[in-house]
């Protein structure tokens, strides 16, 4: 009778799929609560690599009913083609997947919106879209009047709907569009697609919200799934570098629908080191031969885009910033077989901005990019720990730096990974 919730407290591809994977057993239902396309989960089992966008991670386990909240953006086309990715690999989501029926949907328009929008540039950079259309989905979601939900390509009114929103589109967008970029946004194409997408996913619509208070009152063990990290928080996070949705902690409830009353544990996510993807600050960047080497052995590439991640040190200041911003119980602490192949590792503990030191993370992304880190060396410990299966059987230094790591965060570490498997996973308690 509560909620567990996994959180990312980075920029995001911090193995949230992973840990929500393992702990989905001792669940009743995973809920998959903001974000949209642009994130992508990873789950290993065995010799198989299952990449998930928008069905939630409790996906492989059929005793587990999985749900996709109203707060998340879906993509019709991308969802249905990761639904046959499923059933071709003899999973049927249809036994225990849901859908709100109040979940907003990525149109054509907004992919349109979305490649023109990104055009603009904030202080040099791009702000880093996916081009998946999910900001101009949730700005039509705030914006109310030209907004589809899935309960909406459902109703009667669907062709009369879409026509009226294709014309405002069209003649919006047309000041700003390139020859030929609007021939997509054709109303009668448009309305066919939207009855197919119906069509297969009437079956999959509920209505979420009371399911999951049902199921909390029923007694049921819930656990949330959060999307992208804590740093692409639209209100907390690195602004303008950041996603559409609440990406931290405080986007649960409003997200899903359960109050806070009902959550109980709270798990931040991070990497035993950083990453980020497009455009904007990252004060501990290593854009040289160690960075490299980081990327080359966490394969940190992008699971939606295939970009190429920037890597560096751990961030302290940030991680310390988004633990408390998302009520932080315990730290999983990924990846740290990655670490495992220097002699020397640094942890960022505070930051140099104009000549003083901040141990607070800044506001203004201006003031985080002038951010020089100031570095605590740590000895590494150099060795191979994938095998490694009992905390106790990590090399002497790993353990210095993972304690080390939460002092800074002031967590105790409750999750420890050596590796992309189930089996490459430790519960500390």
């Amino acid at each position: 009778m509560s909620a567990t919730c996994v959180i990312g407290l980075q920029w995001g591809d911090e193995a949230k799929g992973k840990l929500v994977d393992l702990l989905a057993p001792r669940h009743d239902v995973v809920v998959r609560y903001q974000g949209g396309a642009n994130a992508g989960h990873t789950v290993v089992s065995g010799d198989q690599v299952y990449k998930l966008h928008h069905v939630p991670s409790g996906i492989l386990h059929r005793s587990v009913t999985n749900v996709i909240a109203p707060g998340v953006v879906m993509e019709p086309t991308t969802l249905l083609k990761e639904l046959d990715g499923l059933q071709s690999r003899g999973i049927n989501p249809l036994e225990n997947l849901m859908i709100s029926e109040r979940a907003h949907l990525v149109m054509p328009w907004h992919i349109v919106e979305d490649r023109i929008s990104n055009r603009q540039i904030v202080s040099g950079e791009s702000i880093g879209s996916t081009l998946r259309g999910i900001g101009p989905c949730y700005r039509d979601k705030v914006g109310r009047t030209h907004a589809m939900r899935l309960a909406d390509i459902l109703a009667p009114n669907l062709k009369e709907r879409i026509e009226e929103i294709t014309e405002y589109k069209r003649r919006w967008l047309t000041a700003l569009a390139d020859d030929g970029e609007l021939d997509s946004l054709n109303a009668s194409a448009i309305y066919e697609m939207a009855c197919g997408w119906g069509e297969r996913l009437r079956p999959l619509s509920k209505d979420t919200t009371h399911f999951v208070l049902d199921q909390l009152e029923a007694g049921k063990q819930l656990l949330m799934e959060g999307a992208q990290g804590s740093l692409l928080d639209i209100d907390h996070g690195t602004y303008p570098f950041v996603t559409s949705s609440n990406a931290s902690g405080v986007g649960i409830s409003s997200g899903s629908g359960v109050p806070a009353k009902w959550i109980k544990k709270v798990i931040g996510v991070c990497k035993a080191y950083s990453t980020r993807v497009g455009g904007g600050p990252f004060p501990t960047e290593l854009m040289d031969a160690t960075g490299q080497k980081i990327r080359d052995i966490g394969r940190e590439y992008g699971t939606t885009t295939g970009r190429p991640r920037r890597c560096g040190w751990f961030d302290a200041v940030a991680v310390r910033y988004t633990a408390r911003l998302s009520g932080i119980d315990r730290l999983s602490l990924m990846m740290m077989d990655v670490l495992g192949h220097f002699n020397e590792i640094q942890v960022c503990v505070a930051y140099e901005i104009d000549g003083k030191r901040v141990e607070q993370f800044p506001c203004l992304a201006d003031d985080l990019r002038r951010a020089k880190p100031i570095y605590e060396t740590l000895k590494g410990w150099n060795q191979d720990v994938t095998g490694v299966r009992d905390i106790d059987a990590m090399p002497a230094e790993a353990k210095s730096y993972m304690k080390r790591i939460s002092e800074l965060i002031g967590v105790p570490i409750g999750v420890v990974s050596v590796g992309p498997d189930r089996e490459q996973t430790m519960f500390l308690d």
